[in-house]
């Protein structure tokens, strides 16, 4: 399967495209609230493979966009490979939106991929606001981003 718009709406909106330096040309890259280096839409990978660091070069909008795309492709895959039950296009979203934020290690070790690889899709969708935390702390932004992923998961 492939993300849809619903999926790529969700990531774009909770990761932002964010600036770590508005007062230079491009985007530079900033820490994440868990304090990991990132640029354009959560993108920690750079173009080459390699982590993102502080030290990063800037990046365009369309560069951003590239990332973005390339991400959520690995994602897609990911996804697919680790969940062996048939979903729909909004539960594939959902799980790429998530995978995308936590990571497909995180998604790997799951409950919620432990629970919808026995066919309990209730029971998996229940799971996703368990992931609300960032250090030990629960984040507005991602209580909201995983209501948003239930209620794609669910539709």
């Amino acid at each position: 399967m492939q993300a849809s718009a619903a999926a790529f709406k969700i990531i774009k909106k909770w990761e932002g495209l964010v600036d770590g330096d508005p007062d230079t040309p491009g985007l530079d890259p900033y820490l994440c609230p868990v304090g990991i280096p990132t640029i354009g839409w959560g993108s920690t990978w750079s173009f080459d493979g390699s982590r993102v660091t502080m030290d990063h070069r800037p990046i365009t909008e369309d560069e951003a966009q590239q990332l973005l795309e390339e991400e959520v492709e690995k994602t897609e895959r990911y996804t697919s490979g680790l969940i062996k039950v048939p979903l729909t296009q909004n539960q594939f979203d959902a799980l790429v939106s998530f995978t995308y934020n936590v990571g497909s290690g995180r998604l790997q070790g799951s409950t919620l991929r432990m629970k919808l690889n026995r066919r309990d899709y209730e029971g998996a969708s229940n799971e996703f606001w368990k992931w609300r935390r960032g250090n030990g702390i629960i984040l507005r932004g991602l209580v909201l981003r995983r209501a948003e992923e239930t209620i794609l998961f669910n539709t």
